[in-house]
Parts: C-alpha cells; sequence; structure tokens
C-alpha cells in the first residue's frame, strides 16, 4: 500500500491533469476512444465563484483517432466540483464555450463549430441515478421518431449540440470491471486514510504492469509529499469547512423555519375548522331563527282567523237577536253554547 494525494482537491487534480500524458489517458478512458494529442488552451484553469461554491475548469482542444485510422479534433470542456452546484452554472460556461469564436473551425471560415464533449465530475450524488458514469449522448429522429442516421454526423448539427459525460464520484464502489472503472479508481472515496483524508490508500500492486496507471499513482505520490501542495489543500479545507458551517447553520435556520410554517399551518388549519364549526352553528342557529319566524306567522295568521272567526259569529247573533230571535233560539240555530250567546247580547 502507498499513500497519494486525494484528486479530489482542485490543486491536486490541477497537477494531475497538468500533465499531458495523464491528461490523455483520463480522457480516453472517459470517451472510449484513442486521445493522440491533448492542448489545454487559454486561460484553462478556474475556480469560479469560491463564495458559493467550487467549480474548476479545464477546457481542451483533444485530437481524437478512430478505429479506422482517421483524426479529428473535438473541444472537451471539464468541469469539476465538490459541492452540489446550480446547473445554471453548468450552463453559463457552456454558453461561454458555444460563444467563444476561437472554437470555430477555421478552414470554414467559422461557419461551424469545433464538436464538443462536457465532463462534469461531481463529488456528490445526482437524485436517485445510480450509475457511477452516465453518458448522454444526443441522437436525431424524424417526425415518426425514427432514428435518422443517414447524413449524420453532420458539421452544422454538431455545432449546435453536444454529448455529455457526468461522473458521480460517491458512486465509485471499488469495483474495476473496464478501463475506465480502472482509471477512475484514483478518485474513490472509499480509499481514503483513516487519519488524513487528504490521502488515499492506494494498493499499487492492482496497477501493476499498466504504465500509465503506474504514471498517474506515482504523480499523485508526488503531489503528496508536496510542501506546497499539502498547504494550498489545507487551504481548500478550511475553505469548505467555512461554507459547511454556513451551509449547516443555513440549514438549521431554514429547517426551524419550516418547523414554524407547520405550526402556523396547523394553527390555521385549526383556526379554519373552528371557523367552519361557527359558521356550520350560526347556519342551525340562522335556519331554527327561520322555523320560529315562519311558526309566528303561522301563529299570527291563525289569530287573525280566529279573530275573523269571532267577529263573523258576533255579527250573526247580533244579527238574528234584531231579527226578533230569543236567546234560546239563536243557540239552537247557531249550535253555540246559550251562555255564549247570552254574552255577546249583554256584553
Amino acid at each position: 500500500m502507498i499513500t497519494v494525494a486525494n484528486p479530489i482537491y482542485d490543486i491536486v487534480f490541477k497537477y494531475l491533469i497538468e500533465d499531458e500524458r495523464i491528461a490523455r489517458t483520463i480522457l480516453s478512458a472517459l470517451l472510449k476512444k484513442e486521445v493522440v494529442a491533448v492542448e489545454t488552451h487559454r486561460n484553462e484553469y478556474s475556480n469560479i465563484g469560491r463564495d458559493n461554491l467550487s467549480v474548476f475548469r479545464i477546457d481542451f482542444g483533444a485530437t481524437i483517432q478512430e478505429a479506422d485510422g482517421s483524426r479529428h479534433l473535438i473541444l472537451i470542456e471539464l468541469q469539476k466540483t465538490w459541492l452540489e452546484t446550480e446547473t445554471l452554472r453548468f450552463r453559463q460556461y457552456l454558453g461561454a464555450q458555444y460563444a467563444n469564436v476561437e472554437n470555430m473551425l477555421p478552414e470554414n471560415q467559422g461557419a461551424y463549430a469545433i464538436p464538443m464533449v462536457t465532463v462534469y465530475l461531481l463529488g456528490h450524488k445526482v437524485g436517485d441515478i445510480e450509475e457511477p458514469v452516465l453518458y448522454v449522448r444526443r441522437h436525431s429522429y424524424n417526425y415518426n421518431d425514427e432514428v435518422v442516421t443517414k447524413g449524420l454526423p453532420n458539421p452544422f448539427v454538431d455545432s449546435l449540440t453536444h454529448d455529455s459525460i457526468i461522473v458521480q464520484i460517491p458512486r465509485l464502489h471499488g469495483q474495476i470491471n473496464n478501463r475506465l472503472d480502472k482509471v477512475l479508481s484514483i478518485f474513490d472515496q472509499s480509499n481514503k486514510d483513516q487519519h488524513n483524508k487528504q490521502m488515499l490508500d492506494i494498493d499499487e500492486t492492482a496497477y501493476a504492469n499498466d504504465d500509465e496507471m503506474l504514471r498517474i499513482i506515482h504523480r499523485l505520490q508526488a503531489a503528496a509529499s508536496d510542501a506546497k501542495m499539502r498547504h494550498d489543500m489545507n487551504v481548500e479545507d478550511e475553505y469548505f469547512s467555512v461554507i459547511e458551517k454556513r451551509d449547516t447553520t443555513i440549514m438549521l435556520k431554514d429547517k426551524e423555519i419550516a418547523e414554524k410554517n407547520v405550526k402556523l399551518e396547523e394553527q390555521g388549519a385549526k383556526l379554519e375548522e373552528q371557523g367552519a364549526k361557527l359558521e356550520e352553528q350560526g347556519a342551525k342557529l340562522e335556519e331554527q331563527g327561520a322555523k320560529l319566524e315562519e311558526q309566528g306567522a303561522k301563529l299570527e295568521e291563525q289569530k287573525i282567523q280566529l279573530e275573523h272567526k269571532d267577529l263573523q259569529i258576533r255579527t250573526s247573533v247580533l244579527m238574528l237577536n234584531k231579527a226578533g230571535m230569543s236567546p234560546e233560539d239563536i243557540s239552537a240555530s247557531l249550535n253555540m253554547d246559550f251562555e255564549v250567546v247570552k254574552g255577546i247580547l249583554f256584553s
């Protein structure tokens, strides 16, 4: 076992990729094609927005040799980040590449752009995608969703679209099944030293008889023994420690706000429920009031009817008496109680 510097650190990764042969080894494994030449573009290294996040960018011009021996140039934009990054940042960097006139093919008088592949080395997981390496490739379709191959690749199409490779470093599980697994194994964080996360403990014998991988391992080993490199790694750790503390504080505040919002929502729901009950009770009281009002109206109507009937009876008794009938005859004629008749006549 040997101890090497952890290439997830920006300063170590920069040191590693500055070796043109190592850059070709890594890019060849990612692209699954032979990269025969690599040119690092002007203003190649950048750490963007370190007040919020770390995005480390390197732009390459890579010459690819196909199986038939033909060669062509592609542009590779490689971005590495430790933290979960806003995709807007990546899109902004990508837009800058599309807008850069230096990325146009001079032999076509700038009519077409150099085909581009974007590579994202992420220090975090992307949702529930379990594959450690994700290839996002373009396809062209007609109206019936049938794949179109005739006339492709085409420089116009290639100028406006691109492929992407997304590497989730936390998904690297130490299993080596192919060339890419072997190359990316140098990023496997399960190999971190128990006492120093800046270092990885590597079994050098796993890379025996592989000169390209041994070159990578030995360069990382050299980085581990470089005092300035270790200092810069400490600076990165301090920076991310501050960021993590800040993010933890924000997270706790967000949690507190979320809990308060939940309580307010619960209280609001209870008040709404109480309001609904009061409204229901009010509706019942209103309904009862309407019924009482209806009953009162009926009683009033009955009272009027009784008064009208009483008036008719009194009028009939008085008219019959005036016609000369005796109280006894009136009582018999109207089928009324004799005492009632007397009460009307002599009241």
